[in-house]
């Protein structure tokens, strides 16, 4: 029997699974919070060489905004003029100068601390900031392969909790560390957490929703995501310090120790894995909170109990995505969708100093353009997945490309082409959430999400180092974040529909997706499961291909 069915019966989006979506969508706020917090934490003030005071001093009389280098003028900020000479001459082309000594003096207008400024992350150290960036990344990208194959093998369960709580510690020991390598150390294991968290939250969701509520348990969690992301910018705003600020997005996640309360186990993935008698438990209570009357009868019951155990026999791995030809063309593309879009999402939401504007108010303007980039998907997913996809990615690509052949003294019409380009890759990145959940069956499910998260922090790496690209051609990061999401909108024609489709349960269902088995059930979800309240659990009919 096929658990899309089931969940017809007992509900497929009632208060059991909204109370879940909430659970779920808490910890997003807070997930946002670290994955952006770098733009904050990691900002680079004005600065000044403290050896090359007492001249620059008498020329910009302590106003920080003269510091920086333009046609006329060196960067003072690095380097030390040497003695002996004029004030004309220290300011002119081609003037002596040796590299700073002696640290830096900081402007403290927008920040009173950040990493950078407590640890000199400047000049010939700057790559450090970089370093660093990607390395939270990695992390991210270790904790969706560790975490993926874990999730499979002992439940969802016990990996969002497992992780909620080392992100709740590490970040916290983050704010206390006593030099840059610990901090990025501890930056490393909070991003391993944050992985297994977004992941299994993600699936652990989809897995109790029905097939067209899907995605529902997806754009909720984006929304709090992009909550998080527009509280950011005021929370940065009122704590100015660092540690203060690391410490106050961390501690908050200790008081999600109710969860080992409250937080249920997946139905479908007990049900896979043989453990039939929690299953049914936990199907029993969720019909019970969505008011649904539902007995377990006995021929369903074996049924289903034989269809467990024909799953239950075959172990699967990660090997089992690109084992077989369908499967293995369906996840290659979407690893490489996954990869596109946190390439260019974070290429574009780090880089938000390059506007000129306040960075807090910038902030917050691009958190603004997630909601409605995140709220057009809510109209557009039922209707299609796939076009859904490939057209969001389609406007990114487009809106980035067309950058280029903008005059650099129009920034403004960048800006809106920019803007543009960040709504796209951001619906795009909450479609190949639920998409990527749908073409993956059960039984890999888990593997495969965490591999394309895998794939998608890979780009995440690469996301902080696409602007060193700059040095070849002023042009060429568009360029890259033009491209990428075009290809990808090309691939994704390859893609089969999913909407208002059933999840595959097993390899076979997506190999032979025209042989699946189909357990009807009279007056069950009529109009082919489209919606209908009425339910019975009366008049099976088991039918095989």
């Amino acid at each position: 029997m096929n658990f899309d069915e089931i969940l017809c019966v007992i509900g497929s989006f009632g208060k059991y699974q909204k109370i879940l979506c909430m659970w779920i969508s808490l910890p997003q706020i807070f997930l946002a919070f670290h994955m952006l917090v770098s733009v904050f934490t990691g900002a680079v003030p004005p600065h000044l060489c403290q050896a090359a005071l007492p001249l620059v001093s008498i020329l910009v009389s302590s106003n920080f905004s003269h510091l920086n280098a333009s046609e006329d003028q060196p960067d003072l900020s690095c380097t030390i003029p040497l003695l002996n000479y004029s004030v004309s001459e220290v300011l002119g082309r081609g003037h002596p100068a040796v590299s700073c000594h002696g640290g830096w003096n900081y402007s403290t207008e927008t920040f009173q601390n950040t990493i950078v400024t407590e640890w000199d992350l400047v000049c010939d150290n700057a790559k450090l900031n970089n370093i660093g960036s990607s390395i939270y990344m990695f992390g991210l990208l270790v904790g969706a392969v560790v975490f993926g194959h874990l999730a499979d093998r002992y439940g969802r369960r016990i990996i969002i909790l497992v992780n909620l709580a080392s992100q709740a510690i590490f970040g916290v020991a983050a704010a206390f560390a006593p030099n840059f390598y610990v901090y990025t150390a501890l930056r490393f294991m909070v991003g391993t957490s944050i992985s297994g968290v977004i992941m299994t939250a993600f699936v652990l969701g989809s897995e109790w929703s029905g097939e067209k509520e899907r995605l529902w348990a997806g754009v909720i969690t984006d929304y709090f995501y992009g909550f998080g992301y527009m509280f950011l910018a005021g929370v940065a705003y009122l704590i100015r310090d660092w540690r203060k600020l690391q410490l106050a997005i961390s501690a908050p996640v200790f008081f999600f120790i109710f969860y080992i309360w409250v937080l249920p186990e997946s139905a479908r993935w007990l049900r896979t894995n043989g453990r039939s008698e929690e299953a049914w438990k936990l199907i029993e209570k969720a019909a019970m909170i969505n008011g649904r009357q539902f007995a377990k009868d006995l021929e369903m019951c074996q049924e289903y109990k034989a269809e467990e155990k024909t799953m239950a026999k075959n172990k699967h791995s990660f090997l089992d995505l690109v084992r077989t030809p369908r499967m293995r063309r369906r996840s290659l593309i979407v690893f490489y969708l996954w990869f596109a879009n946190v390439l260019v999402y974070y290429g574009l939401s780090l880089n938000i100093s390059d506007f000129g504007m306040n960075i807090y108010l910038t902030h917050m303007i691009f958190g603004l353009v997630e909601m409605p980039a995140r709220t057009i998907t809510v109209f557009t997913l039922n209707r299609s997945r796939k076009i859904s996809q490939l057209a969001f990615l389609a406007v990114s690509g487009i809106s980035c490309l067309l950058t280029i052949f903008v005059p650099s003294n129009l920034s403004v019409v960048r800006t809106v082409l920019a803007m543009v380009g960040k709504f796209g890759i951001t619906a795009s990145f909450s479609v190949i959430y639920i998409y990527s959940a749908d073409l993956f069956p059960t039984v890999i499910r888990q593997n495969g999400i965490g591999i394309s998260s895998m794939c998608a922090r890979i780009g995440g790496v690469l996301a902080p180092l696409m602007f060193l690209l700059r040095g070849i051609n002023p042009q060429a990061p568009m360029v890259v974040s033009g491209l990428c999401p075009l290809l990808g909108s090309a691939l994704t024609m390859l893609l089969p529909e999913t909407a208002h489709k059933p999840l595959p349960d097993t390899i076979e269902d997506v190999e032979h997706p025209n042989c699946r088995h189909i357990f009807r059930v009279t007056g069950m979800c009529d109009n082919e499961f489209k919606g209908a309240e009425k339910m019975t659990t009366s008049g099976f009919a088991l039918e095989y291909c």
